[in-house]
């Protein structure tokens, strides 16, 4: 296959930066997908264990900050509980998975996967009072 390209934006319209995966299949499920996105992001992470984790989702102790998550305690993600803590946020809404104009609503979708496949991951911030 070759390179797929993330992107990270928010209803607010911010956009986060592009990274890109290599993923050898020409398909993969949704489920598959986040999986593979968020053990890279935690690998990066536990090899230079940064102040601010820059990922999907916040790790559980973690507080929201400007760019990522500031983690309270320095410490090694674990990538099974973050993909847990993923898929969890995908089916209760935290964000939507967008390949091209079609919206991915379902963890068994499967995403066809052509060269230079642009997939943004776009973050729902919740309605004050909502």
């Amino acid at each position: 296959m070759g390179i797929v390209t993330f992107v990270d934006e928010t209803t607010s319209g911010s956009r986060g930066d592009c990274w890109g995966l290599e993923i050898a299949e020409e398909r993969l499920t949704v489920r598959e997908l986040i999986r593979r996105r968020v053990f890279q992001e935690v690998a990066e992470y536990n090899a230079r264990t940064p102040e601010v984790f820059q990922g999907l989702v916040r790790p559980r102790d973690a507080e929201r900050v400007l760019n990522g998550y500031a983690m309270r305690t320095a410490r090694r993600l674990d990538p099974e509980a973050q993909t847990e803590l993923a898929l969890r946020a995908f089916t209760g809404n935290g964000f939507l998975v967008l390949v091209g104009d079609r919206q991915l609503t379902d963890l068994d979708d499967e995403i066809e996967l052509a060269p230079a496949t642009e997939i943004t991951f776009l973050k729902l911030v919740p309605l004050v009072g909502g």
